[in-house]
């Protein structure tokens, strides 16, 4: 059912999604094509903000801190995964891997790579951040239509 908590959870998460996406881009030196790497984390954003972050949005300071940090979290695990994912399956296309289990634990690896990348300070800090302001901003929205 759609809400208006729903919506802007959507619309926050996905810009959170952005920015975060902006961050990591300035710390991957030396990769220079990207290719859909925004516009995926952005709709991972609009996915989560919606699913998630619109249907836990309730009163309570502690209920809107955990809801924006279990976002962004959510955020991120998907984003690592479909990210991962899709570099798995280039290099699958180039014969690299030898069998599924290959396939899967090189989907493992770029997950852990990509997740090194996040572990600059600033990045989970605007993570975090920018998933409590989210959800505080959808638990405004809760109070203002309802």
């Amino acid at each position: 059912m759609p809400t208006a908590a729903r919506l802007v959870a959507a619309i926050s998460l996905a810009l959170v999604a952005w920015g975060v996406s902006q961050m990591v881009m300035a710390r991957m030196a030396g990769i220079t094509d990207f290719g859909w790497f925004v516009e995926v984390n952005i709709a991972l954003g609009l996915a989560v903000g919606w699913m998630l972050m619109g249907r836990l949005a309730r009163p309570g300071a502690i209920a809107t801190l955990n809801n924006g940090i279990t976002s962004a979290v959510v955020l991120t695990v998907w984003a690592l995964a479909v990210q991962g994912g899709y570099e798995m399956f280039r290099l699958s296309l180039n014969r690299r891997y030898h069998g599924l289990g290959d396939a899967i634990g090189g989907l493992l690896e770029n997950m852990i790579g990509y997740a090194r990348v996040l572990l600059n300070p600033e990045i989970p800090v605007a993570l975090l951040l920018g998933g409590v302001l989210g959800a505080l901003i959808t638990r405004f929205a809760v109070k203002m239509w309802r």
